[in-house]
């Protein structure tokens, strides 16, 4: 699958030439990116994720957002300021704090950061929910990250993943969870190099390459699958998985305010995540919403799948817009990133890591043994996906129900 979005010819050159100094900065930034939030995962998560959790799920994962927001919203602060790469909003202007089920195509690895762009000026970046490949938990740092977010790990065979999804988000249906589940309904349409293989040529900078290559087989697949079965031929994006999509939404609905229908299209060429890290590319990200409330989407599996459908059928034709006029319909919906918040929020999180790190190298040896164990509880975790339960909340709530039984 190709996205024309300029001809070939224009896409041998980055927005901005990779020079010493881009490259520099780009070490500096993933650096600081790296060390921050390996210190608020080693210091945070044993009180946020593991002590507090043990009373109420809830709360936890209120303070989990809260603090893991901080750390996120250096990647917006990232793309938008340091990069200076234009994110362009259009569409509905959708209202903040809502508890929302995202869908978003799928162009290249670095898609779903560009979420987090969206998320930030909402306040709910540290909502962020994505079903993800297994595999990728297991990374150091960023694994423990995806871990402590609850990201849901998938092993794309729906036999397997099922159980997972649903008993997973089962844990979700409070209304006042904080939640932007977001799902890409084409799933992955690349070919992974698995990044252990990066940080044995690169070092540790390797873990942060994750590279793809487009699939053009699996794009021609989908559009014989769909003249052959009476499916809308799509062009710029592949025929949506139905099924992923569908266990979500029966088990969030009640507790949902709105699917938001997100489109995204790069100016110029898909950036990688190093053209990211080394701000050379994209020059602009162009974000189209489309808000639409539950009572617009059908109940039944059969009635989901074909709205769904439609729905990427849409976005099929929202591309090609795209590709002709150069941008969305109904730009302007989101104001630009105040830089002083930006700041703010880096200076806060830089104190708090610099406080942290001088107490690392000058606490008394219990100080290390709590660094060490921390390090060996996210890490296990992370890999066997261990959430401790809530003994202390269930054990009220279920205090609670005896006496209202009693009342009655």
């Amino acid at each position: 699958m190709e996205l024309q979005e300029t001809p070939a010819s224009a896409k041998k050159s980055k927005h901005f030439p990779l020079t010493p100094f881009r490259i520099i900065r780009g070490v500096i930034c993933l650096s600081v990116l790296l060390s921050t939030a390996f210190v608020f995962l080693i210091y945070f998560v044993p009180v946020a994720a593991v002590l507090l959790r043990l009373f109420s799920t809830l709360y936890s994962r209120k303070v989990v957002a809260l603090l893991f927001g901080l750390w996120l919203g250096l990647w917006p602060f990232l793309f938008e300021k340091v990069n200076e790469t234009t994110v362009v909003f259009s569409g509905d202007k959708v209202p903040p704090r809502e508890r929302v089920l995202l869908i978003a195509n799928h162009r290249t690895e670095v898609d779903w950061m560009y979420v987090w762009n969206l998320a930030y000026r909402k306040g709910c970046l540290g909502h962020i929910k994505y079903l993800l490949k297994k595999s990728l938990m297991k990374l150091p740092v960023f694994g423990w990250g995806f871990y402590v977010l609850e990201f849901i790990p998938l092993e794309r065979d729906w036999v397997v993943d099922e159980p997972v999804i649903k008993e997973t988000l089962s844990t979700f249906t409070n209304p006042q969870d904080p939640l932007w589940l977001t799902v890409f309904p084409e799933g992955t349409d690349y070919r992974q190099v698995y990044l252990t293989h990066f940080f044995c040529y690169f070092g540790p900078l390797g873990l942060l390459y994750f590279f793809f290559t487009f699939s053009d087989e699996k794009c021609k697949a989908s559009q014989k699958f769909a003249s052959q079965n009476g499916l809308p031929v799509l062009k710029n994006v592949l025929l949506p998985k139905t099924k992923g999509f569908y266990a979500c939404l029966e088990i969030l609905r009640s507790s949902l305010d709105a699917v938001y229908d997100v489109t995204i299209a790069y100016k110029n060429q898909c950036p990688t995540f190093l053209d990211n890290a080394f701000g050379v590319d994209p020059s602009e990200v162009h974000i189209h919403v489309r808000r639409v409330p539950l009572d617009k989407i059908p109940e039944s599996e059969k009635e989901v799948s074909k709205w769904l459908m439609e729905t990427f059928d849409f976005k099929d034709r929202l591309l090609f817009d795209f590709i002709a006029n150069g941008h969305f319909p109904n730009e302007g919906t989101e104001e630009e990133l105040s830089t002083a918040k930006c700041l703010a929020n880096l200076v806060l999180v830089m104190a708090i890591t610099g406080i942290f790190i001088f107490f690392t190298f000058y606490s008394s040896i219990w100080g290390k043994i709590y660094v060490l164990f921390s390090c060996i509880y996210i890490a296990s975790a992370a890999y066997f996906n261990y959430r401790p339960y809530p003994i202390f909340g269930s054990v009220n709530e279920k205090l609670n129900k005896i006496l209202r039984m009693k009342s009655h």
